[in-house]
């Protein structure tokens, strides 16, 4: 990238711009002094580049305002980019001149040690730490890798609501809202309407913001979260499980190959990434719920799992885990149960291993109207707000299938956090919608 009329430069791209004089245009990290020489630790969002000024090489009111400086305060440096393999990037700025945008109060964040709460109530400056750019960057890249192979693949996006009238997920975790005289609610997922679009398209994706009203204060959850949910016409339960597979070992791979940096300053393991590539190992319930006895527990057949239970199951793995053909009582009205065995849904769950638990939730939806029709009534759910819904079954119904994957669970897998808190930029938790 060349540099602009003023010799603006950013830093991820100085290294094109060696024995040049340009501006860098950005904010005070860190420094130190030695005297008659002041190191400037710049940062500008693209990286961070260590700034020499030296006394002599510049104006007097130049290296005072430099002593003047505090942390975070935004500067114009001016300076001569040269070779340094022991800086970031491998080059360093000599400052020729320094100017001030504005100077910082003391700031908050500092080098020590702070609580996560503090840190959560700062996190609109949190964010500017390594660590968290070290995140966030993998976030959007994660993002862009996903949208990348379904793209490729010739599926068409399809943007959902988020107002909507309709459970997907169960009316126990929906936020409600006043529309209009009406009752609406914050939506828990687009797949219902990803379903009209696929009878339409044949292979689509949305891709949004979801919400769930979980009074739940673990540290895979989220009151507001990113789905990614593809949908296929005639694809059945096997499909959706081979296309999960492709899906996860590419985002995975491709993030390995582009954000290295990112994951070192993480100190992530990518041994541990790098074997995630198919096929991956599969259990059905039944399977499952015989290993999770073995090992102790008390669980019985027609339980869901609980974390431990995911942990314990995923813990034997190095790669993803498929567990398939849950339980129908325990999963949605929508799934689609096994004509050889009703009482098992066509599903599945993708559980990442390291105990990160469910990053996806996908299966083979009901086609036929009728039994449609009867699961709606079952789960005691207004069948007037799923007219639109049942028309898909009534005017050329066809098996089809897909799946959700939370961009912030599988953040946190790449990643190596502990908590899904720190994988969205302003997390809205049980006890926490500030900032």
């Amino acid at each position: 990238m060349a540099a602009n009329k003023d010799n603006r430069v950013y830093i991820e791209d100085l290294s094109g711009h060696v024995g040049e004089e340009v501006t860098v245009k950005g904010w005070l990290y860190n420094k130190r002094s030695g005297g008659k020489i002041q190191f400037l630790l710049v940062r500008d969002g693209t990286g961070i580049v260590q700034a020499v000024m030296l006394k002599n090489e510049v104006s007097p009111a130049h290296f005072e305002l430099a002593e003047k400086l505090t942390q975070e305060s935004s500067i114009e440096v001016t300076g001569l980019v040269r070779t340094d393999q022991r800086a970031p990037g491998g080059v360093e700025l000599t400052v020729t001149s320094l100017a001030l945008v504005h100077l910082a109060q003391e700031y908050p964040i500092t080098p020590k040690e702070h609580g996560i709460e503090f840190l959560m109530d700062h996190r609109h400056l949190w964010l500017r730490s390594s660590r968290q750019h070290a995140i966030l960057r993998i976030r959007s890249e994660i993002i862009r890798l996903c949208r990348q192979f379904f793209d490729e693949r010739g599926f068409t996006l399809v943007d959902s609501p988020i107002l909507t009238p309709a459970s997907v997920e169960g009316t126990t975790t929906l936020f409600e809202t006043d529309y209009f005289e009406e009752k609406a609610y914050l939506s828990q997922s687009g797949q219902l309407y990803a379903e009209a679009a696929a009878m339409a398209l044949g292979k689509v994706y949305c891709f949004g913001p979801t919400f769930r009203a979980e009074k739940s204060k673990t540290r895979r959850h989220l009151m507001e979260f990113w789905m990614i949910e593809p949908e296929v016409a005639y694809n059945t339960s096997a499909d959706n499980m081979a296309l999960q597979e492709a899906f996860v070992s590419f985002v995975v791979q491709e993030v390995l190959k582009r954000r290295r940096a990112e994951l070192a300053v993480l100190e992530r393991d990518v041994n541990k990434l790098a074997g995630v590539v198919p096929p991956f190992p599969r259990l059905s319930y039944d399977e499952a719920v015989a290993v999770l006895k073995e090992n102790g527990s008390d669980i019985q057949w027609g339980d869901d799992f609980g974390a431990d239970d995911e942990t314990l199951l995923s813990s034997r793995y190095d790669k993803p885990l498929i567990v398939y053909n849950y339980p129908a009582a325990i999963k949605a009205f929508y799934m689609q149960p096994d004509p050889q065995r009703p009482e098992v849904a066509l599903c599945n769950d993708m559980l990442a291993p390291e105990g990160y638990g469910e990053i996806i939730g996908g299966g083979q939806r009901i086609h036929e109207l009728e039994l449609l029709e009867e699961r709606i009534r079952q789960h005691g759910l207004p069948e007037e707000n799923y007219r639109w819904y049942l028309d898909l079954r009534r005017y050329g119904s066809v098996p089809h299938a897909g799946f959700g994957m939370g961009i912030e669970r599988f953040v946190a897998w790449i990643c190596g956090l502990h908590h899904v808190r720190e994988t969205i930029p302003f997390p809205r938790l049980l006890n926490r919608i500030y900032p």
